[in-house]
């Protein structure tokens, strides 16, 4: 089944806009690991870097839940991957599936998406403690798009050292 990836729209409300390139980039870290093998998908950078596909998509499920349930819902929940905040161990995909890391991953972003449609604005602000500040729904969206679209431009080098394949 083929990824369904639309651009963020070109005219429309700033809530509309984040959140089409929001998921504009969700839908390219899923088209990056289209068509491979969870082997594929395991297959890691360079060593000793534990950087995979299939650990960009595990890394971002805790992106997703810490930046909205956690920090914009306030829910007192451990992260996906690790008991004790360790946000490295999500990286570490070698006995990792598909199935299993892109069923957490889809679950946060529904999550994540209902969480955004629920807030009253783009002005609603929240605490977020790991940055000892306060923070707007806005400011979560925009982090979240760019953690997105740096993972993405991993996620192009390593579909490439896979097979070859390159471009969004």
């Amino acid at each position: 089944m083929a990824v369904e990836r639309v651009a963020g729209p070109l005219t429309g409300n700033e809530r509309e806009t984040l959140r089409g390139f929001l998921d504009f980039h969700r839908a390219t870290l899923a088209m990056k690991c289209e068509g491979l093998t969870d082997d594929e998908l395991r297959s890691r950078s360079m060593p000793p870097s534990t950087l995979s596909l299939l650990g960009l998509v595990r890394h971002m499920a805790e992106v997703e839940r810490t930046w909205f349930r956690k920090v914009v819902a306030g829910e007192d929940i451990p992260l996906v991957y690790s008991d004790v905040n360790d946000y490295q161990v999500a990286y570490d995909a070698s006995k990792a599936t598909r199935e299993d890391a892109f069923a957490k991953w889809q679950a946060e972003v529904e999550e994540s998406r209902r969480i955004e449609r629920e807030a009253e604005s783009m002005d609603t602000v929240v605490h977020a403690a790991r940055w000892g500040a306060d923070v707007s729904l806005r400011l979560v969206m925009m982090h979240v798009t760019l953690e997105y679209a740096r993972h993405n431009g991993h996620a192009d080098f390593l579909r490439e050292g896979i097979d070859g394949v390159v471009g969004a």
